[in-house]
């Protein structure tokens, strides 16, 4: 017989990513431990993807003007291909305790480490689009372990670090209509099947609305919301939304608004034709590496030095954890499900607290964000950008310890 060819063997050992490395789950709420094991098949097959990678041309002097840099890339390629080391990243996140459960049909992968102190309070972190629980690396040691990290033991948590359905090492839906109040359910679905209750929930991007609507359709059992993306929009019924605004928040306001109407064309695209885009996207490494790190520079707060916030392992890490389970183009259905999902526009009403950073894709007036949350706690953070957690984790630990020691 002959052997399978090494591409088809790559494909196949992409798909069954964390089936071969975890064992099927035998009853419906079965919680089942996973470690992350690349087959070498995968690695190989990247590393000729890679070599082959066919870069475009650049306008003279552009920069990151037009996209992504093409001297940033082609370094960043070299460096994947020949000095990244996945194993060693490999290891490192499975040194933290990770699960698979099935819920509403998707097999959901989150990190479960539990604090040593006793009776710690239990958090869910969750991520965006083009995040990843790679994210919260920096922030969950601090958060379960406070004392070893210069802290007090009455601020530890048990966290909960989920990887949404049809990102990373979760599955991926197989039916359309997993939106972001669905995705909501299923961590509500989670927490309860964990035993936890009430929990805090903290997000961004993505994660800031999922967890936006957990606090609404299971607000008896949240009992506070943190948030690093603050959605809100003009208070409905207002002539004037503006009115009463002080004028520093305006301009902040505007100009992130002028700046955002530059980089809103991946939304249309992966809200309107995903599947389009996912054909390049799980294709073709370099081109997934270009559409997610480009976001990663425009959102940080690093000028036009992306790694004076995030190191080629950050991003390629990051990176990995779409190409080697093939989500590239499953994660951005997330932007058309959320189009034409109908809306939900209740109040949260659970405590509530928003830190903004200077460089979030969207600064609202804080007018804006009380009348849609119970704002008890807002901060205006110094610096930082869109991917707090790995940008700025101690600001934003300090934040989420304040906030939640209010709540315990």
């Amino acid at each position: 017989m002959s052997s399978i060819p090494s591409f088809v063997a790559a494909a196949l050992a992409a798909l069954l990513l964390g089936a071969s490395a975890t064992p099927a789950l035998a009853q419906p709420d079965a919680i089942t431990p996973y470690t992350i094991r690349v087959d070498d098949a995968v690695l190989r097959d990247l590393r000729e993807r890679l070599g082959h990678t066919r870069f475009p041309q650049e306008l003279t002097g552009t920069g990151w003007r037009y996209g992504t840099d093409l001297a940033y890339l082609k370094s960043l390629v070299a460096y994947w291909q020949n000095g990244f080391d996945w194993r060693a990243q490999e290891r490192r996140l499975n040194q933290l305790p990770q699960f698979r459960t099935t819920i509403d049909g998707i097999d959901l992968h989150f990190i479960h480490q539990k604090s040593k102190v006793p009776n710690a309070f239990p958090l869910v972190l969750t991520h965006g689009w083009p995040g990843s629980v790679y994210e919260f690396t920096k922030i969950i040691g601090p958060l379960t372990d406070p004392v070893a990290h210069g802290g007090r033991a009455d601020d530890a948590f048990d966290v909960v670090a989920i990887s949404l359905p049809g990102f990373g090492l979760s599955g991926k839906p197989t039916t359309p209509g997993y939106s972001p109040e669905r995705m909501g359910k299923i961590i509500a679905t989670l927490m309860a099947r964990l035993g936890y209750a009430p929990s805090g929930q903290r997000g961004g991007d993505w994660a800031g609305i999922s967890s936006r609507l957990v606090a609404i359709d299971d607000a008896p059992h949240v009992a506070g919301l943190h948030l690093n993306f603050c959605v809100a929009g003009p208070p409905p019924g207002v002539a004037n939304p503006m009115d009463g605004v002080p004028a520093a928040e305006v301009q902040r306001y505007q100009a992130r608004q002028a700046y955002m109407e530059n980089e809103r064309a991946y939304q249309q695209i992966q809200g309107t034709r995903p599947q389009t885009l996912g054909f390049a996207l799980d294709d073709s490494p370099s081109g997934l590496a270009a559409w997610i790190v480009e976001k990663f520079h425009a959102w940080c707060d690093c000028g036009d030095d992306i790694e004076s916030r995030f190191s080629k392992d950050d991003l390629l890490t990051n990176v990995m954890l779409y190409w080697v389970t093939g989500t590239g183009s499953s994660s951005t259905r997330i932007y058309y499900e959320n189009r034409v999902a109908p809306p939900n526009p209740a109040r949260v009403t659970v405590p509530t607290a928003c830190a903004l950073f200077p460089k979030e894709i969207s600064v609202p007036p804080r007018k804006w964000i009380e009348a849609r949350y119970n704002l008890v706690r807002f901060t205006e953070m110094p610096r930082g950008g869109h991917f707090a957690a790995l940008e700025q984790p101690e600001l934003l630990l300090d934040d989420v310890r304040a906030f939640f020691r209010t709540l315990r």
